[in-house]
């Protein structure tokens, strides 16, 4: 990282009960990225799901993701386009909590597509990492976290922290 470059916590939000979505919204831009470093588990039974991202209330196809994740003894990885990105990976396993980092990049400049990457590991199931693109040029003022299936809600105690990175 380049000398003089800063995390700054935009927001942050811990579920005191379970929900359906987390939503950022009047995010500023004055950064040149963001990242969103979560701590989740949603109510699924037995399975392990993606965070979905919607951009700015955007809910056509413009969304894509390529992903890989493997538990050590085999590998999988796939593409996906919709009406979100599938970013990290989550447990369903109660009270076992999954750390997920994602990166936009450029989420504020008006004349390029947006890029978000992450990672997540899901406490013993598999290890994840994701790239996915919104194809949009706006700049990125709302996103809405929800699990991949939405039949299911994010538990009580999930922490999200939205953090603008400046330029160095």
């Amino acid at each position: 990282m380049a000398a003089g470059a800063t995390y700054t916590p935009i927001a942050t939000q811990t579920l005191g009960s379970a929900a359906a979505t987390v939503t950022f919204s009047s995010i500023p831009s004055t950064y040149t990225d963001l990242v969103l470093v979560s701590s989740v588990t949603n109510s699924s039974s037995g399975s392990n799901y993606s965070l979905s991202f919607r951009f700015n209330g955007d809910t056509g196809s413009n969304y894509s993701d390529t992903y890989l994740y493997g538990n050590g003894s085999s590998a999988v990885s796939g593409r996906e386009s919709g009406t979100f990105v599938n970013i990290g990976n989550t447990t369903s396993i109660t009270g076992t909590f999954t750390p997920t980092i994602t990166h936009i990049m450029n989420y504020a400049n008006t004349t390029t597509y947006k890029t978000v990457m992450g990672r997540g590991n899901n406490s013993g199931a598999y290890v994840m990492g994701a790239v996915g693109l919104w194809r949009s040029t706006a700049a990125i003022t709302s996103m809405v976290i929800a699990p991949e299936f939405s039949a299911n809600n994010w538990n009580a105690g999930s922490t999200f922290t939205l953090y603008g990175l400046a330029a160095a």
